[in-house]
């Protein structure tokens, strides 16, 4: 398995894999509008490839937390593999590549809504522990952090998410 950056000649693949990971194109139309947008991070977009195909892709992309003032923080959303490799050990690779990837360019804060029994696995724990709050009704346990080399304490609040999020 080969994971890289993605490239534009990869965006349809990219679409395929997302819309057959999901069963619908929904999380592929966020990514697409994540890329058209100023908290796209192309060095955060990752696709695994298997003998020179794309199989699967993850993205993070910049949020904000904001209290006493506004603080960039990196989105894990989403995350895809083709329904043929999943249970793989991809996703999982991939994660952990981007993770180490975004440590290395100095961001401080992951924030995930996902499965709570995946994403801990990294490190990730309920955001309620770091005095964060989610914008979502959604169960607590799922909504978590990861701090980063460059996290410090000043990242408390409420997470805003971009429009694109919601127009999607």
């Amino acid at each position: 398995m080969n994971i890289r950056c993605e490239a534009s000649p990869d965006y349809l693949k990219i679409a395929e894999v997302i819309t057959s990971a999901f069963g619908q194109p929904n999380e592929a139309k966020l990514v697409e509008a994540i890329r058209n947008s100023e908290n796209y991070i192309p060095e955060l977009s990752l696709v695994a490839e298997i003998d020179g195909n794309i199989v699967a892709h993850v993205l993070f992309s910049y949020i904000h937390i904001v209290s006493n003032e506004i603080l960039p923080v990196l989105a894990l959303a989403p995350v895809a593999v083709s329904p043929q490799f999943q249970n793989q050990g991809i996703g999982t690779a991939l994660v952990k590549y981007g993770l180490e990837k975004a440590d290395e360019l100095g961001e401080a804060l992951v924030i995930v809504l996902g499965h709570p029994s995946f994403y801990p696995r990294f490190g990730f724990l309920q955001s309620t522990c770091y005095g964060i709050k989610s914008p979502f009704d959604s169960p607590a346990e799922a909504f978590m952090v990861k701090p980063l080399k460059n996290y410090e304490i000043k990242y408390t609040g409420n997470v805003v998410y971009p429009q694109v999020f919601n127009d999607v």
